[in-house]
């Protein structure tokens, strides 16, 4: 808690673009939480140099992804947006929480198994430690909430164990966060692969619907949408093409899933994936709007940068310094 309020800390790669996924299953969460706490969303980008990245991209993808945070209709004055890099907090705490992190820990890790077999040709130490600089992240605003995914219920666990055996030896330091799991669009998969969640990273372009995708090419990965061969839009695990346009239209319309099956009972696949690729398209035609407005406010965007990073370190140093005394580093002399 900082400053009489919840704190709630949560941020996405710099890499790739932003697919309906992160949008549905985190951003639309943050902006309708945002009230409800202090609220710190970083553009993660120490953690994106885990694979190897094109300068020039990595810095453009950056930025963008900032200015989509805002675009998508968080207020920059209420919520602190801020690249990860521009907060050496998170480098340096990060390493004093490495020497309280074990290896056991770090070796359970199943999304760095995951990585790994992805990124044969760069394993690198970043990829194996990447959970303790995640641990950082959270515990460097004293974080109350952290929205997470299923996928990353495992990084939120060993950030508790961290937490807590620092506080077992130094007392109270860290408060030890929560999970908070968004009321809608959890987990949205694969157009082309329902078992699969849907990826910035997914080499198959119909398989994810992307943030800034054209009214006409969201709509056409629609209709290529996988189904089955039921030709009924029924809510079922044993459908899950048709259960994940389900929860897409849902997460969308705000309809139940009972409401929609109503809605095309007796209706074809074919105009079911019209609806969903059109409700979809008029979601997100605002927040690409907006974006492409802001996208031309250079002094605007530089200006939220700089008072958010300010912002960002202010509370940082808050912790980091304490966590700096409580392991016996020296004081330094102002």
């Amino acid at each position: 808690m900082l400053d009489g309020k919840k704190t709630l800390f949560s941020g996405m790669q710099a890499t790739g673009t932003l697919t309906l996924g992160n949008y549905l299953g985190a951003l639309k969460n943050w902006v309708d939480i945002a009230d409800e706490y202090m609220t710190f969303y970083c553009v993660v980008d120490l953690h994106s140099i885990t694979v190897r990245q094109d300068p020039a991209v990595l810095r453009k993808r950056a930025r963008d992804l900032l200015t989509l945070y805002i675009a998508a209709g968080l207020d920059p004055e209420k919520n602190c947006i801020y690249y990860q890099s521009h907060v050496s907090g998170h480098a340096e705490l990060s390493w004093i929480l490495n020497c309280f992190t074990y290896m056991g820990e770090l070796n359970r890790m199943t999304q760095f198994k995951d990585k790994a077999a992805k990124h044969a040709d760069n394993i690198n130490a970043g990829l194996f430690t990447y959970p303790v600089l995640m641990a950082a992240d959270i515990l460097l605003f004293q974080s109350d909430v952290v929205p997470v995914g299923m996928d990353q219920m495992q990084h939120l666990e060993i950030t508790r164990d961290i937490a807590q055996r620092f506080n077992g030896i130094y007392g109270d330091v860290f408060t030890i966060p929560e999970a908070y799991l968004g009321k809608t669009g959890k987990k949205i998969m694969s157009l082309q692969d329902p078992a699969k969640k849907m990826s910035k990273s997914d080499e198959n372009p119909n398989a994810s619907i992307y943030l800034m995708d054209e009214p006409d090419a969201i709509i056409r990965k629609f209709k290529r949408a996988v189904t089955d061969s039921e030709a009924c839009v029924r809510y079922s695990e044993d459908q899950p093409g048709i259960k994940n346009l389900i929860d897409i239209y849902s997460s969308v319309t705000g309809k139940t899933p009972e409401e929609t099956e109503k809605e095309f009972d007796g209706k074809g696949y074919g105009e079911f994936k019209m609806a969903v690729g059109e409700s979809v398209a008029a979601l997100l035609k605002p927040v690409q709007d907006k974006f492409n407005e802001l996208s031309k406010e250079k002094s605007y965007i530089d200006g939220i940068i700089k008072a958010n990073d300010e912002k960002a370190n202010y509370y940082a140093l808050k912790t980091l310094r304490k966590v700096q005394k409580k392991v016996g580093f020296p004081e330094r002399i102002r």
